[in-house]
């Protein structure tokens, strides 16, 4: 049996560390991505691509055994600004990848990357994508057979992250200017997960009793926006200048929680062993410190 796994959308911060932890358990992977990514090892391969593509997708997940759909537009902000990109890329783009998995016939999973913002009210355009393909993949599964898993994930953070990723932002700012701006009240509640254990439950995931459901992925550390920021000042020596906006759910992102309806029932998934999110933090400014030397930030 082939364990060649394809991660659509593997250049990318999530997919990036997901697809070195499926190489670490011994599977042959194979990123899918219009950019090349930046953290490829040796032992994988890489295509670049279009979620538009069809043809060039149904090669490339031909004799696959799983595969992870990550790609789209992640950004909130932007996915206010583009919606007809957004059903493009997120929805039709999705729709292209389960079609490249019924064509080859032999797929065990198709593992979907949803968020936590299919229960929110927020989100904008982004938050409908998630939500309509994690009904597409229902209607798959029933009509067509497709075996699939959604992973609803949280807040996540750590290297690698995107510079539009919310505690990379504060973290770049405290770096680079000794402050820090929060556009919300201070009481604004995360479940944050580094991306590393993230990524080891993404392939814990591929476990038979994940199969034909909706799994959300969180953290076990439970901060508020006022204890992150004191966290980072800490960190940095207590020197930071801190303030709030008082605006919620600003740009489209949830305020307390996201939880205002279920979508589809889902059970939860978090770490038995995890990263410390002050080890995180560190390790975070750290990165950021770095880029500013070499020049990159």
């Amino acid at each position: 049996m082939s364990d060649k796994v394809v991660v659509i959308g593997g250049s990318g911060f999530l997919g990036s560390h997901l697809a070195d932890e499926l190489t670490v358990r011994g599977y042959e992977v194979v990123v899918y991505d219009r950019t090349q990514s930046a953290w490829l090892r040796d032992d994988q391969s890489m295509v670049i691509g279009s979620l538009s593509d069809t043809e060039l997708l149904n090669e490339t997940i031909a004799g696959s055994r799983y595969v992870y759909h990550l790609a789209g537009i992640a950004d909130i902000k932007e996915a206010g600004t583009k919606p007809v990109e957004v059903i493009k890329d997120n929805i039709l783009g999705s729709a292209n990848v389960v079609e490249a998995c019924l064509a080859d016939g032999n797929i065990e999973r198709f593992v979907f990357a949803s968020s936590v913002y299919v229960y929110s009210d927020q989100g904008s355009f982004y938050r409908v994508s998630k939500q309509a393909v994690e009904s597409l993949l229902e209607t798959y599964h029933s009509e067509c057979g497709l075996p699939y898993t959604v992973l609803r994930y949280g807040s996540l953070y750590g290297p690698r992250s995107q510079d539009w990723n919310g505690l990379k932002v504060r973290i770049r700012q405290a770096v680079n200017e000794g402050k820090i701006e929060y556009p919300g009240t201070g009481k604004e509640l995360r479940e944050y997960i580094h991306i590393k254990d993230a990524a080891r439950m993404s392939v814990d995931a591929l476990g038979l009793e994940f199969a034909n459901a909706c799994f959300t992925l969180t953290g076990t550390q439970v901060l508020s926006s006022k204890e992150l920021l004191d966290l980072i000042n800490e960190i940095m020596g207590g020197q930071l200048e801190i303030s709030f906006t008082d605006s919620v759910a600003s740009a489209g992102h949830y305020g307390m929680t996201p939880y205002r309806y279920t979508p589809k029932k889902a059970r939860k998934m978090v770490p038995t062993t995890f990263y410390d999110i002050g080890q995180g933090v560190l390790e975070l400014i750290e990165e950021v410190h770095q880029a500013m030397e070499e020049g990159l930030d």
